[in-house]
């Protein structure tokens, strides 16, 4: 005891936290369909397109994502990609209360590895791909993917582990998941499948398992995104025909590959790309659909963050891209002009 108040010494305080707040909460993620998806790419599209589908297809539905977090149209701000633990739980029981069936969240490697989920349970947890981020936080790309091995690792028997084999890594993370396994690719065999038939700048015209649908999306990219929608809906129970159909409705996501019109035969095309593979998607994909015209690119990088990346999409902009120009993007406490000295060293400028 210190004074009134009781002192309790634990192993891992931030697990304890998580802990406690999942129980202070009343365990509201044991009252939803918690979906969780990690990986480099890829989260914040996916998460929005299930609830998008989900809601479409008249269900309630939750959203814990990079951009904002969402109880059907109530909007609340995001800080995070995943929250803190108290904040998590605090609107996981907001989204239980207001009689939410589905609640779909990004997970972080950050968030694994500082203990913010501990407690809850998933009903499906996705992984997307594994490339090059966050090495200033994990220090090599070893302990990077183990992390995110970790949240696979604590899935319940009775969840679903759904993992993309096309990339690398997607056998490593559910080595040790005692999850039922399920696996997604666009270029091997596995339980759910995707192939791109065509595509232009007003979509893409994609096969899945058998069926042919018309999307509003472009990239080989949004193929792997559209196929771990589909493939956690019919694991989530919802009938594939209805699922199909509802896709060829969705959107893409602001801010991801989001085309702005303009005139004088000019689009303007938004994409928040932080990594060089998300670069390197997003610009090989106008590439490959504007083949005619001339594609400028106009980025920078963070500061306080991975500088190995910066060279690296340099490499990818000059590759790409007929004109690059490199700007300051959120410096935080780094010299914004050291930071383009080494994006322009990738450049050969």
């Amino acid at each position: 005891m210190v004074g009134n108040a009781t002192r309790i010494r634990v192993a891992d305080s931030r697990r304890a936290l998580a802990l406690a707040a999942d129980t202070w909460y009343g365990h509201p993620s044991g009252k939803l369909n918690l979906v969780g998806i990690t990986g480099t790419n890829g989260k914040t599209t996916t998460v929005t397109l299930l609830f998008n589908l989900f809601r479409s297809l008249g269900w309630s539905c939750g959203l814990l994502s990079t951009i904002a977090n969402y109880i059907d149209d109530e909007r609340f701000p995001a800080t995070h990609t995943t929250p803190d633990p108290m904040a998590l739980n605090a609107l996981l029981a907001k989204m239980a209360d207001h009689g939410c069936n589905y609640c779909f969240m990004e997970v972080s490697s950050h968030a694994i590895d500082q203990e913010r989920i501990a407690g809850l349970e998933f009903k499906v947890g996705i992984f997307s791909n594994l490339t090059h981020d966050h090495l200033d936080y994990h220090k090599t790309f070893i302990a990077y993917r183990d992390c995110k091995k970790r949240f696979f690792d604590g899935l319940p028997k009775d969840a679903f582990a759904l993992t993309n084999i096309d990339d690398r890594n997607g056998e490593v993370m559910v080595q040790n998941t005692r999850a039922q396994i399920r696996t997604y690719a666009c270029k091997r065999m596995a339980d759910f499948r995707c192939k791109i038939v065509e595509e232009s700048l007003e979509g893409m015209l994609v096969n899945l398992d058998g069926t042919q649908v018309w999307t509003r999306f472009i990239g080989a990219h949004n193929a792997y995104n559209l196929l771990a929608v589909y493939s956690t809906a019919l694991l989530l129970g919802a009938k594939r025909e209805e699922v199909l159909v509802k896709m060829s409705a969705l959107g893409p996501v602001a801010g991801r590959l989001d085309f702005v019109r303009g005139g004088n035969d000019l689009t303007g095309v938004v994409d928040y790309s932080h990594t060089p593979d998300a670069l390197e998607n997003a610009l090989k994909t106008l590439r490959d659909t504007c083949r005619d015209r001339a594609l400028v690119c106009v980025f920078g990088c963070g500061g306080d963050r991975d500088r190995t990346k910066r060279p690296e999409m340099g490499v990818i902009a000059a590759k790409y891209a007929d004109k690059g120009v490199v700007t300051s993007d959120n410096p935080r406490h780094e010299d914004p002009e050291e930071i383009i000295r080494e994006i322009k060293a990738g450049m050969d400028i």
